[in-house]
């Protein structure tokens, strides 16, 4: 995988609002693409995770999802790293495993990647919103946006609407700050005992996703006008 490096992408500069992360842009303070959309989630998918929580008790789910985020993190640091050419060696258990996760990613998502743009990229819509996707390059022959994602079990593709809304988000933004077409989002997921899921969403699904984002970002600014008076 070679770098291209058609496209500077902004600092990142971060600054939790409210407890809320939001991303600093000269004047601008945006909140974060997983901000709104965790703000606008709707009744029904927040039922649905407290009574998992209800079922399993507080402090269960606090630990498993605790859990998760430390293994998601080492593992997208050592895909990170991959990518950059750079090398890196977690030695701790939850690193092994997080190893064990990335090299799936590596062997059967990221050989379709023959280029990338940038890593960790910071991208921003401006005026509405800002994130930072994982990677940005060429999959399959075509740009693309893709997110590496970890899972305790494998996903069904209805699930994660959510995962497909930020990469069409990711993918507005840095279609209006750089003036590209990309209408491709690409998850890269592994679940913890390495089974390798990949979901791709283009074209008219993908367009579909995009509007249903901006539909969440109404309904995030119209909630905070409302709750500013």
């Amino acid at each position: 995988m070679k770098k291209n490096n058609s496209y500077r992408y902004p600092k990142t500069q971060r600054e939790k609002i409210e407890g809320k992360r939001h991303y600093v842009f000269d004047t601008e303070k945006l909140p974060s693409v997983t901000t709104i959309l965790d703000a606008t989630q709707p009744e029904e998918k927040k039922k649905s995770l407290a009574d998992w929580a209800a079922r399993i008790g507080e402090e269960a789910a606090e630990k498993i999802k605790s859990e998760a985020a430390v293994r998601g993190t080492a593992m997208h640091k050592i895909l990170e790293k991959y990518v950059l050419e750079q090398g890196y060696l977690d030695e701790t258990s939850v690193g092994k495993q997080a190893h064990n996760m990335a090299i799936q990613v590596i062997q059967s998502g990221l050989s379709n990647v023959t280029e990338f743009y940038g890593t960790e990229c910071t991208l921003y819509y401006p005026g509405l919103y800002a994130g930072q996707t994982d990677l940005v390059g060429i999959h399959k022959g075509q740009d693309a946006i893709i997110d590496f994602k970890q899972t305790n079990k494998p996903k069904r593709r209805e699930w994660i609407d959510d995962y497909f809304m930020q990469l069409s988000a990711y993918a507005m933004a840095h279609n209006i700050l750089f003036n590209t077409q990309i209408t491709k989002g690409v998850v890269m997921m592994c679940s913890k005992d390495n089974y390798y899921q990949e979901f791709i969403v283009e074209g008219e699904e993908f367009k579909k996703y995009a509007h249903n984002f901006l539909r969440r970002v109404d309904e995030y600014y119209k909630a905070r006008s409302e709750k500013i008076g």
